[in-house]
């Protein structure tokens, strides 16, 4: 008996370990996906964490609206009064139900735009911003090229709606979503659920389309947007946060909203439990070769939770972040600090230390030299007592 229950307490056990080890390669393992072409960073880097098709032509959709607004902002007055045009007014989709020759400020307008989806007010920033759609476009496609820095980017209008020229990746929307969501006035509206709205045809309060803002919150979400047309299938953009990390996805052409979700979330939840972010602070020295060097801002790190890396400065001075496998992670340049130098000090510094240590020398052999003296004293002394005691005891 007693044996039998042992080897029910070792099955038990083995059991339990080899669930809680399956259990949790579950939760390391990349997830498999439904969209077309995805993408995961860090939005503190940008480093790729997760990719697929990320380089492929796709058509974005409303997502297209993200490029829109951050343009607006940075090169509008967000407090100009817009008067909306008769073509503003009579775009197809989604809208905020603008009236023709109704007077909105650039604000509301991409509040409209970011939250509620209004592709009349996308169109009404674009013939403020550039006085036609067509000059919008020339405008906004140089902007990205120049500014934001993507290559594979090309819109033919400021709302995303079908167009066979207007294409993107999902690489670049990253790029573009991680360019505006440095930009605080971007994520306030970005990251806005709901808000009032006062129309001239309607008041209402506009809601964020994005369910895991809303309907289905998922722990971090900081902003969202989705879109759709039948060419793009459902196109999503989410950017979260936790602790210090800081992450963007989005999935492109997912053939139904759910899927757009599920895909979304596994992301989410594979960046949170597998990555992290580390820093270097500003001013941190490392010296090689007795050649110190000092990072002249904080350097920021994405990397596999609790991964070993090493850190390693060559020759010119290269800051490399080195992973467990010995592959570079990142590299950052740093700051050589030049030695400071006083003509003639450095000499005289050493003659000084010489010559202290040929006057300790000195000292040393003098004292040598006087206890000698002392001694020889010591025994003439000595000597010649026994030799005068001796004289006594002879003339006794």
């Amino acid at each position: 008996m007693k044996k039998f229950v042992i080897l029910l307490v070792f099955f038990v056990s083995i059991n339990t370990l080899f669930i809680t080890v399956t259990h949790a390669e579950s939760n390391n393992a990349p997830p498999e996906l439904i969209s077309e072409a995805v993408i995961m960073i860090d939005s503190q880097t940008g480093t790729v964490l997760f990719e697929k098709n990320i380089d492929r032509k796709m058509y974005p959709a409303s997502l297209t609206k993200i490029a829109t607004a951050i343009y607006a902002i940075e090169t509008g007055n967000l407090d100009d009064v817009v008067k909306v045009s008769e073509n503003a007014r009579n775009i197809e989709g989604t809208r905020v139900y603008l009236e023709e020759g109704e007077q909105v400020t650039l604000r509301k307008l991409l509040q409209g735009l970011l939250i509620n989806s209004g592709n009349d007010a996308g169109v009404a920033i674009a013939e403020h911003l550039s006085g036609s759609i067509e000059d919008f476009s020339s405008d906004i496609n140089k902007y990205l090229k120049d500014v934001v820095g993507v290559q594979n980017t090309h819109f033919e209008n400021p709302h995303g709606l079908y167009d066979p020229e207007h294409f993107t990746t999902a690489e670049d929307l990253a790029k573009i979503t991680q360019y505006a969501i440095k930009n605080e006035t971007f994520r306030g509206i970005f990251g806005t659920k709901e808000l009032k709205w006062n129309g001239k045809s309607w008041d209402t309060t506009l809601y964020k389309h994005h369910k895991l803002m809303r309907e289905i919150p998922y722990e971090g979400i900081t902003g969202g947007k989705t879109g759709f047309v039948n060419q793009s299938g459902f196109t999503l953009a989410t950017t979260a946060k936790r602790d210090n990390l800081s992450l963007i996805v989005i999935t492109l052409n997912s053939y139904n909203q759910s899927a757009a979700y599920t895909d979304t979330i596994s992301l989410l939840d594979y960046g949170f439990n597998n990555f992290e972010t580390s820093r270097i602070r500003e001013g941190t020295i490392f010296t090689v070769s007795n050649q110190k060097y000092r990072t002249t801002s904080d350097i920021i790190y994405t990397h596999a939770l609790n991964e070993q890396l090493r850190k390693k400065v060559n020759d010119g001075g290269m800051l490399e972040i080195i992973t467990q496998d010995g592959s570079v992670l990142s590299s950052y340049p740093l700051n050589k600090i030049e030695k400071a130098r006083t003509p003639g000090k450095e000499q005289k510094t050493n003659e000084i230390s010489t010559a202290s240590r040929d006057t300790n020398s000195i000292f040393v052999i003098g004292g040598h030299f006087l206890e000698f003296v002392f001694a020889m004293i010591l025994c003439l002394v000595i000597v010649g007592g026994s030799t005068y005691h001796i004289r006594e005891i002879v003339r006794k």
